[in-house]
């Protein structure tokens, strides 16, 4: 595995030149759903004879969200060919709308390699979502569409862009283009890490391996680094998470990546679940369950990705990411049901699952983050993402993350509300799910301080109740990404596999943070 976090990004560069005379292979073209078909587009029509006009008349354009209409060949236009992306109705488009038609259309130059992209950057675009908005979802999605999860074929399916041109009609929008573009493509490759490491085997991804790598790009981009092994997590009294990788002939890792540019400002902790992979233990999963099991360190791998993009775009702000990386495996030496754990914090946890191990991993790592140590100070706020629980996945799709605020100490949820800013900003998408402590009385055990599972239903709100025990009065939101962080096929505007969500929102929040 590359040392990288970035991998191979195309280069990026804006230009106020007429759309018909920049050379690509490819042109994207945005398209509205209306007869009116824009200044910047009627003036490439009237150049390619038009064509647009034609093809809005037989049908064969409409401008729907999401839709592609390939041209191989467009008469006075230097591009070899071109891609109409549609947007739909222009009161309607979002940042995250733009994102996904942009990603449809880039996806389709990506099938051979070494090819230059070319996209229409139009002004009604620019002001429905912002210049430097577009300009860097345009850029990200040109990073992203270029990877795919075909890491071991003879024959990849995609191939990076060469390079990616942003064509916008005024000069003075260049340079600010330009910035966003190169934002963009470190936030995409920030993506793309995340969405490797998910993608790679148990075989290659395990948490010494995981560890390595993050320990070779850190020391790369300027992060500081520490790694806490079997010896370092016995002397935390890890209890909890050592217990979960009894089983596995791996040992386990904590991840520590720093960027400290705040000064004495506070100080932002992003924790991740970093289960490598998941037999469930004693309580076996299925074979349908378990084959996709490599995803479980999705949120380690968020936040890694966010990491990597915060050093790289130098955000002034404190900002410390830990990974909890463990296998869950089974052996003579596992952890069994009926066992009492201790965890760092002195909290004793009844197991009566074993595959509901990513709260037990958290419940070290979280702890950590709370008091701090040689690594990092204590932090001021704290986010975790993990793919958690099915029942989140039950509650919401596979599309949308489950929110879960805790409560700060002023009884107020200012820090949830920060949180979901960052998400509608970076377009993801997120729904608040309930914190009643009407939950909270489900885990109480009779031989110990708290039981690691509740009843059957429910079980997304009692896993983020477990986790609620061990932050204290820190300000704190539970992110469950089961549902988005994985994909089982390909889509329009994604390959199947690990998705990255959550880098996005992390690199929004951490900015908003430093302000």
């Amino acid at each position: 595995m590359s040392a990288s976090p970035a991998g191979r990004v195309p280069q990026t560069l804006a230009t106020a030149e007429a759309a018909r005379d920049v050379t690509a292979d490819l042109l994207l073209i945005p398209v509205w759903k209306r007869d009116d078909a824009g200044a910047e587009l009627a003036a490439l029509d009237s150049a390619a004879g038009g064509v647009f006009a034609r093809l809005r008349s037989r049908g064969d354009l409409t401008g729907k969200a999401g839709e592609c209409v390939v041209l191989p060949d467009l008469p006075n236009v230097a591009a070899d060919r071109a891609v109409c992306v549609g947007l739909g109705e222009p009161g309607e488009l979002s940042r995250a709308v733009w994102a996904k038609a942009i990603r449809t259309g880039v996806r389709k130059a990506t099938g051979k390699a070494d090819r230059t992209v070319a996209a229409l950057l139009t002004k009604e675009v620019a002001e429905a979502v912002g210049l430097r908005n577009a300009a860097e979802e345009l850029a990200s999605a040109a990073v992203i569409a270029g990877a795919g999860p075909g890491l071991y074929k003879k024959e990849p399916k995609r191939f990076p862009l060469q390079s990616l041109t942003a064509v916008l009609s005024d000069t003075a929008d260049v340079q600010p283009a330009e910035d966003s573009l190169e934002r963009g493509a470190k936030i995409g490759a920030a993506v793309n890490l995340a969405r490797e490491l998910v993608d790679r085997p148990a075989e290659d991804i395990y948490p010494e391996s995981v560890a390595d790598r993050a320990a070779a790009f850190a020391a790369d981009i300027g992060l500081g680094c520490e790694v806490l092994g079997q010896e370092e997590l016995e002397a935390e009294r890890c209890g909890s998470l050592l217990a979960v990788n009894r089983g596995s002939s791996r040992p386990p890792r904590v991840v520590v990546l720093s960027h400290l540019k705040g000064g004495d400002g506070p100080t932002l902790a992003l924790v991740g679940k970093g289960v490598t992979f998941d037999s469930g233990g004693l309580s076996l999963k299925p074979n349908e369950g378990m084959k996709d099991m490599k995803c479980d360190m999705a949120g380690s791998a968020a936040v890694l990705g966010a990491m990597a993009a915060i050093a790289g775009l130098n955000l002034p702000v404190n900002v410390v990411g830990y990974a909890g990386l463990v296998e869950n495996m089974v052996a003579g030496n596992s952890y069994k049901l009926g066992d009492v754990l201790q965890t760092r914090q002195g909290t004793t946890v009844e197991v009566l699952n074993t595959d509901a191990e990513g709260r037990l991993v958290l419940a070290d790592v979280l702890d950590m983050a709370v008091t701090g140590g040689s690594w990092a100070k204590p932090a001021d706020r704290i986010v975790d993402l993990a793919t958690l629980t099915g029942a989140c996945v039950v509650a919401l799709g596979e599309g949308v993350v489950g929110g879960f605020p805790g409560v700060n100490s002023d009884g107020t949820e200012e820090w949830w509300a920060e949180v979901q800013a960052a998400f509608e900003a970076s377009g993801e998408e997120v729904w608040r799910m309930p914190m009643s402590d009407s939950f909270k009385s489900l885990l109480d055990s009779e031989v110990a301080d708290v039981k690691n599972v509740g009843p059957r239903y429910g079980g997304a709100v009692t896993a983020a109740k477990f986790l609620e025990h061990f932050v204290g009065t820190v300000p704190w939101v539970h992110l469950d990404i089961a549902g988005p962080a994985f994909r089982d096929k390909s889509g329009a505007d994604m390959a199947s596999g690990g998705t990255g969500v959550g880098v996005r929102t992390l690199v929004k929040l951490a900015e908003a943070f430093g302000k």
